[in-house]
Formats: structure tokens, sequence, C-alpha cells
């Protein structure tokens, strides 16, 4: 990380901090009562976190954080030893030496533990001569994005990698090991070989909040094709860039004239794409037989499933046709479901056509005895008449008539005598 990129980043977060009187104050070690540099050691750690959380990086090297990023002209901070042991004291700093040893055995572990606890003893002089310190906060993030990045491709609780394809996802070795150590003090990870002409190495980790389960066969099996896949996949990109070079090569000899160089160039090219070809076929076979694995695996979660279903059943002493009773219900919550969809589908649109507004206004006519329209509005004059007609298309085009006997029914409801003969409707009347 380049500390020019770290000092334009402190000036853009820490306005202040060309201010000679404050940075006088802010360099200073800490002293007297808690209370007095209280406020100094929460600006110093913040700033360590967020430049390590915005670089992407969690573990630090203390020299470096002290000489380097925050050297002003020369001057660094006397404070910075007392603030990163406080830190570690509060368990947001820790040594990779305190971190459980994740590639070793049980009783290897045990000895690095007793090791631990010996020399547990640290002084803020002390932790300046550590060659890296881990932050625990941007730890545990970037724990979080593996398993989150392992989940999108892996759609079992647990999952195995290579301990190559790991090291890349966490960004480095050292990175690899700190956060393998955190999923193995928390049962979340664990590391596994094999040897079968080649020494294998792989993790296994738990993406639920289960602790990851016991290495079986078929983890060791699951490794070597996915080693192999791997293998396949890295054997097609030099084959790749050795034909592209081969083309290259090819054009350049025909462009000067040199048709014999072109056409051994043109023949490596030839051998290119058949050993690409064999390899791909490969690659598609150890592909396919994991994609098997993976599908065999998710049918035992299946019948894990029902098992622990009719477990369930027996235990709470649920019958069978209690079962089926439900099952009933929602089928036929689901078949009324399915009407009401297709009720709304054959619905009629705004968009109907002409010929069947008039076919209902047929039958309306017919209906009603084939009563004048302009009647039913006498004081509306003749260039209303244009009006009244568009706006009853447009209710008819959406209109769905009811049966017969509801139709009586509603011109019963509506008759009222009294005001038929107040206002003398011929409708109402030949009704």
């Amino acid at each position: 990380m380049d500390s020019k990129s770290v000092k334009e980043f402190i000036r853009n977060e820490v306005p202040d901090w060309d201010d000679e009187l404050i940075a006088t104050s802010r360099f200073k070690a800490f002293s007297g009562q808690k209370s007095d540099w209280e406020p100094k050691f929460q600006f110093w750690k913040n700033l360590i976190i967020k430049i390590s959380g915005h670089f992407g990086i969690f573990i630090i090297s203390p020299s470096q954080v002290k000489n380097e990023w925050f050297n002003r002209g020369g001057l660094t901070p006397l404070c910075i030893d007392q603030v990163l042991f406080l830190m570690y004291n509060e368990g947001e700093v820790t040594r990779i030496s305190d971190m459980k040893e994740p590639y070793s055995r049980r009783i290897t572990q045990l000895f690095h533990k007793v090791k631990r606890l010996m020399n547990r003893a640290i002084t803020p002089d002390s932790i300046l001569l550590e060659d890296s310190v881990v932050l625990t906060t941007l730890l545990k993030e970037r724990k979080d994005e593996l398993v989150k990045c392992l989940s999108e491709s892996h759609w079992n609780l647990n999952c195995v990698v290579t301990r190559k394809k790991f090291e890349s996802m966490c960004g480095g070795q050292k990175e690899a090991y700190a956060v393998l150590s955190y999923l193995s003090e928390f049962g979340k990870g664990r590391y596994f070989s094999t040897n079968k002409k080649e020494l294998i190495e792989g993790i296994k980790v738990s993406l639920s909040s289960e602790v990851v389960s016991a290495i079986s066969s078929l983890d060791f099996d699951t490794l070597h094709l996915i080693w192999t896949q791997e293998k396949l996949q890295q054997q097609l990109d030099v084959i790749d860039r050795r034909w592209e070079m081969s083309r290259q090569s090819a054009l350049a000899s025909l462009k000067s004239g040199n048709k014999k160089l072109a056409l051994r160039h043109a023949r490596e090219m030839k051998l290119g794409t058949e050993s690409r070809e064999k390899c791909n076929s490969l690659l598609n076979r150890v592909e396919e037989v994991l994609s098997v694995i993976a599908n065999a695996e998710s049918t035992k979660k299946v019948a894990e499933a029902i098992q622990i279903g009719a477990r369930a059943i027996k235990e709470n002493k649920i019958s069978v046709e209690e079962v089926q009773l439900c099952l009933d219900e929602l089928d036929e919550i689901i078949d009324s479901q399915k009407q009401v969809e297709k009720a709304i589908e054959s619905a009629p649109y705004l968009d109907t056509e002409d010929e069947d507004i008039e076919e209902e206004f047929m039958k309306l006519e017919l209906e009603f005895g084939n009563e004048n329209l302009e009647d039913l509005n006498p004081e509306t004059g003749v260039s209303d008449t244009a009006g009244i007609d568009q706006s009853l298309a447009d209710a008819l085009s959406n209109l769905k008539l009811v049966d017969a006997p509801a139709k009586e029914s509603a011109i019963q409801n509506s008759r009222m005598p009294a005001k038929s003969k107040e206002l003398n409707n011929p409708m109402l009347e030949a009704a």
C-alpha cells in the first residue's frame, strides 16, 4: 500500500490534519487521567480502522503505521504504541502469534495454545516490535464476505475449496491464515489434506450458523475433483495463451513473406486446438461428476427433511387423516385462486370493438321495450344526445350482463311508483 495514497486519504478524512497547533497536541504521548487522553485515543483508533477498511486490509504493521502512515514532516505520533496497546487489551487488535494454528494437528494446536498462555505478557513498546497485527473488527467483516461469496456458488450447508482458492479469496497467505484461524476458533472452518501423487490441501467451511461437519471420505474425493478441475482450467488458460502467441507469430510471418515459418506456426495452432478440445472434454466430465455429487447431497437433505417431518408428526400425535385434510384444504385454496385469476384474465377490456357495443345496446333496447333514449333526460337538448350516447357506449363497453332472474329482480327493485307518476317516465310505466 502506497503511503502517499494513505496521506491523501488522511487529509480528506481529517480536514485539520495540517493545523500545527492541533497536530502538536495529537502527536504527544498519553499522560494524566483517562478523561484527558480518551478523546485522543478514540481519534487514532478510528483513523487506523478507517484507513485499513478503505484500502481493504485487516493486517497492519505497527512500525509502518507509526513511521509511514502518520509521518508528518519527519515527526511521528508518540502515542501510537499506547493506542495499539489499548486496542490489544480491548480485543480490537490481536497478534498473529496469538491466533490458533489452523494448519496443524490437534496436538500441535494444544502446544501452541500453552505457549501463547505462557507468553501472554505484552507491553506498549513490545507491540511495535511485532511484524504484523490483526484488526479483529475488519477480520470479522472479511470472514463474512468470504462466507457470502461461497454461499453464492454453493447450495449446501458446507463447502470444500482448495487451499490455493481459499488464499486467493482472502487476499494472500497471511490473510488466509488469519481468516481460517478465526473460523477454526469457532468451529466454522477446518483444514484437511490428501496425498494422491501430490499433496492436495483443502478447506471445509460451514455456510450456516452450525459448526462445520467432520471430514468424510466424500470430502476427500470432492477435494480431489475440485483440485483436478482447477488444474485443467489452468491448463486451458496456458493453451489459449500459446495459441494466441502462435497466431500472432503466424500473422507476422505472413506479413514478412516467410510462408514456411507461418505454416509452422499454423501447425502449432492446430495442435493447440486439438489439445484444448481434449482438455475441455476432461474438464466437462469433472464438472459433471461434481454436479452429480451436489445433487446427491441436496437429495440427501430432502430425504432427511422428510424423515424429520415424519418424526415430528409422530411426536405430536398428528394422524395421517389430519395431514391429508390440511393438504386438501390447501388444494381448494389454490384452485380458488386459479379460478379468480382466470376470471380476471377473461374480463372484458376497455378496447372493446364497436360491434360488441352495438350488440349489447340492441339487447338492452329489446329488454326495456325499445324505449326512446332521449326521454331519459327531457331537459337535455338535441345537441347533448351525442354526448349521452358516447357516455352510454363507454359504460356498456365494460358491462357484463347477469342472468335473466337477476335482471328482473333488479328492475323490480328499481320501481318507484310515487316518483314515476310525478315524472311521467314512460320507461317505468312500460315496466
